[in-house]
């Protein structure tokens, strides 16, 4: 009789950070420029990965997937964002909220798996250098890639399926940005008790295996510089996985609390600024990671430029 009573629910309101009109404006406009610097420096990084042939190798195939993925889930977010800063109506259908969150799942475990998978490349540089090229073939990196992207799906499709079927009955209104798992789940009236371990059960699946790869390629990696005797050779090996080293660190350390907390700990505006970080944040500064402290990038920027500059 409970259910019959339900109105069902056809679409949401995200709620967005602020309903002060000045500070929209200020948000409107950082925003926007955050997300022109995401595209800037992740299609500049993957065009000179594609046009430079000192380039050309596994390690730099990984870093120009990762720059269009997150060229990708950051546009699905900042548009979310400025429909809630623009928009008297900041309405999302409810397949419109079931599709985002789904690309949105894919883009962040897809980004968990490319990290793992970097990893690996580092481990195989550095640890086996003259099978490098032999294990991490063209072939079998289009298939790595083609891999996180196919078991990122099943995941995403798992969650939308727990979440999506839900009742809405309580209150239509999103206190977020995008659709979220934490403010989802605050909204429906039905038992969410499966879903929550559904949801804690694929972040575990993802983490897991991706962090344990990282952490077992980097025990191999630190053992293996050690031996190298000369301290100029322990620093060049050591700066080729810096970059990615402090893409994980920042990464998985944001996510993880976002993620894998009990549901009690959830806090709306809290996780708001913690989503943002990852969603916009850590994107923006990817190309700068990868580029500052990445020798060959930067020199493979000067020969761009010289080109550029020799062609006018």
């Amino acid at each position: 009789m409970a259910e019959r009573n339900h109105t069902a629910v056809t679409e949401f309101v995200l709620l967005g950070f602020t309903q002060n009109l000045k500070l929209q404006v200020i948000l409107l406009v950082m925003f926007v420029l955050i997300y022109m610097l995401i595209l800037v420096g992740n299609l500049t990084l993957v065009t000179l990965i594609r046009t430079d042939s000192q380039l050309h190798n596994p390690m730099y195939f990984f870093i120009s997937n990762l720059a269009l993925l997150d060229v990708g889930y950051t546009t699905i977010i900042t548009s979310s964002i400025l429909i809630t800063l623009v928009s008297e109506r900041k309405v999302i259908l409810f397949t419109g909220c079931a599709l985002q969150f789904f690309f949105v799942c894919i883009a962040l475990s897809c980004e968990c798996y490319l990290l793992g998978v970097m990893a690996y490349d580092r481990f195989m540089a550095i640890c086996n250098p003259l099978l490098y090229t032999v294990f991490l073939s063209k072939r079998f990196c289009v298939l790595l890639v083609l891999g996180s992207y196919l078991v990122s799906c099943v995941n995403a499709i798992v969650q939308t399926i727990f979440i999506f079927r839900l009742s809405f009955c309580n209150s239509n209104v999103i206190n977020h940005f995008f659709c979220d798992v934490p403010p989802i789940l605050k909204l429906s009236c039905s038992d969410t008790r499966i879903t929550h371990i559904v949801h804690f059960t694929c972040g575990i699946l993802v983490v897991t295996p991706t962090i344990l790869i990282i952490l077992i390629s980097y025990i191999y990696i630190a053992v293996a510089i050690l031996r190298i005797n000369s301290a100029k050779g322990q620093h060049k090996a050591f700066s080729t996985c810096a970059s990615h080293l402090t893409a994980v660190t920042v990464f998985y350390g944001t996510g993880s609390f976002m993620y894998l907390r009990p549901s009690s700990k959830y806090l709306m505006d809290q996780d708001k600024i913690i989503s943002l970080f990852y969603t916009l944040v850590i994107p923006m500064l990817n190309p700068l990671i990868y580029s500052l402290r990445n020798t060959e990038v930067k020199k493979a920027f000067t020969r761009m430029l010289h080109r550029k500059i020799d062609f006018h």
